[in-house]
């Protein structure tokens, strides 16, 4: 055993006590004896590598579009992208449909067990574990970020938590430690402990539980445990965009299903290489890629993205269109129709800048209109908003 018994005893009393206190009042979080296995995987997928302020509106949605799994199972990929639209990492959204097909189809439901769990798409040992504790009362652990930063201060585990013989050393302790009566709530507490006050670099320790039971502290190594991430530095990506119009309509191109923005709607588009001029890089990849043959003319716009390993500037330029083909991943827009496509926040600033740059040259109409979480405008038609004949 790792843990002795009379401190798993003590971590598991004083951690339940400081939850029951009170705790974060988020939407997808239930009692024990009333969580939703659905909503309780939805939240759990929406929050991997993103913040709970951002994560709250998009759930929201979502749930309101798509109630249940049922639902989830029977809507269209499309859509499912549409409203995950801004929240990032695409891939996840993907996985989720497609786990909810697979878990419909074999089990009828998300079925309750932590190994069934594991057998669906996207289902990794963290999430599994979260919605098995969570939903469905069964000890399981699971060690996200926060409870390695946790684990890691309160038994001074030195190691990066990344490292394969940390990462396994943590997760065999929080095994331990899961205690078989309210797991769900011991899980959401670790996590909670992690994200409001085992923080990094600068736990709050005054405020912590656990602060007589800390390891790290008691070494006065809290500040140094975990060791930092060393971040590599990001990538500059230059992309150049193609804004084609034919007759009040916007042609747009959708992106493969895998890799940066996957299954997402963007003006057609192509990275260019260090020393290539972007009107010629776009003639050609459109050409090669998509069958179509377009004289880029001025640019219209830019804007820069910041990812988590990656510097984006894209660049729209207006173009004219002189051929093209038939294909399922090219689509002409219409008024209307981009609130109900994927986009991605990148592709939305750039069409809002685009807007923005026509209205300032003194050729837009009057605005008015709703406008959609992604800043395009709904009311006005695509001309109006983004093109520049």
């Amino acid at each position: 055993m790792l843990v002795p018994a009379a401190r798993r005893a003590a971590v598991r009393g004083k951690l339940l006590a400081w939850w029951d206190a009170g705790h974060r009042a988020l939407p997808w979080r239930f009692p024990q004896d009333g969580a939703d296995p659905y909503r309780v995987w939805l939240a759990e997928v929406m929050l991997q590598q993103t913040q709970v302020a951002v994560v709250v509106p998009y759930y929201r949605r979502f749930v309101a579009r798509f109630p249940t799994l049922r639902a989830l199972a029977r809507g269209r990929e499309e859509e499912v992208l549409a409203l995950w639209s801004g929240l990032g990492y695409y891939a996840r959204g993907r996985r989720l449909h497609a786990a909810a097909r697979e878990a419909l189809r074999r089990h009828g439901t998300l079925p309750a067990s932590r190994e069934a769990l594991l057998a669906l798409p996207g289902f990794g040992a963290y999430t599994a574990g979260a919605v098995a504790s969570i939903a469905f009362a069964i000890p399981a652990p699971c060690v996200d970020g926060n409870v390695a930063r946790v684990l890691s201060r309160l038994f001074l585990v030195e190691g990066a938590p990344a490292a394969k013989a940390t990462r396994e050393r943590l997760w065999a302790l929080d095994a331990e430690l899961v205690p078989r009566r309210r797991p769900g709530d011991f899980n959401q507490a670790l996590i909670e402990l992690g994200a409001t006050v085992c923080g990094k670099p600068e736990p709050r320790c005054a405020r912590c539980p656990l602060a007589s039971l800390c390891a790290a502290r008691r070494a006065g190594r809290e500040r140094a445990v975990p060791p930092a991430a060393v971040r590599r530095a990001p990538t500059r990506i230059e992309v150049a965009c193609a804004v084609i119009d034919r007759r009040g309509s916007l042609l747009l191109a959708r992106r493969p299903p895998d890799g940066l923005f996957g299954g997402t709607w963007e003006l057609p588009s192509t990275p260019v290489e260090v020393g290539e001029e972007p009107r010629a890089a776009l003639e050609r990849a459109l050409d090669e890629r998509l069958g179509l043959r377009v004289a880029a003319e001025d640019a219209v716009a830019s804007v820069d993205r910041v990812l988590t390993h990656r510097m984006l500037r894209l660049t729209a330029f207006r173009c004219r269109l002189r051929a093209s083909r038939r294909d399922a991943r090219l689509r002409w827009i219409r008024d209307g129709e981009l609130d109900a496509l994927p986009l991605s926040t990148a592709m939305r600033r750039l069409l809002d800048a685009c807007r923005s740059r026509f209205r300032t040259a003194g050729s837009a109409r009057p605005s008015g209109g709703a406008r959609s979480p992604g800043g395009v405008s709904t009311a006005r038609s695509l001309r109006d908003q983004l093109l520049f004949d």
